[in-house]
């Protein structure tokens, strides 16, 4: 069974960076695609980024294009999103996840097969 754990949240100021990470437990972590996804109150889930399991392919939400930037250490079993420039409408629990069937990087979560428990990311104007 595959448990993820984020860290790295916080508050920062606007035009400040952040860096979540998310361990992974379990499977064999190197052959499944791992996302990163938000939510702020009153508001849907969102895609923010994904990353194939090689690392080979990105895939961002367009809010988050030349900002953001995912990777991830397969030794490790960890993903990484280092959030850059953020801004108050960045502000929203972040989840990571893992997708073990597709050979792509899906932007919707129902592609997604296992959540992580959230972090809270807070970004002051």
């Amino acid at each position: 069974q595959v448990q993820l754990v984020e860290s790295g949240g916080g508050l920062v100021q606007a035009g400040g960076s952040l860096r979540l990470s998310c361990a992974a437990s379990g499977r064999t972590f190197s052959s499944y695609t791992m996302g990163w996804f938000r939510q702020a109150p009153g508001k849907e889930r969102e895609f923010v980024a994904g990353i194939s399991w090689s690392g080979g392919r990105t895939n961002y939400a367009d809010s988050v294009k030349g900002r953001f930037t995912i990777s991830r250490d397969n030794a490790k079993k960890t993903v990484s999103l280092q959030m850059n420039s953020l801004k108050p409408e960045d502000t929203a629990v972040y989840y990571c996840a893992a997708d073990f069937l597709s050979n792509r990087v899906p932007d919707t979560g129902n592609d997604y097969d296992v959540w992580g428990q959230g972090t809270q990311v807070t970004v002051s104007s």
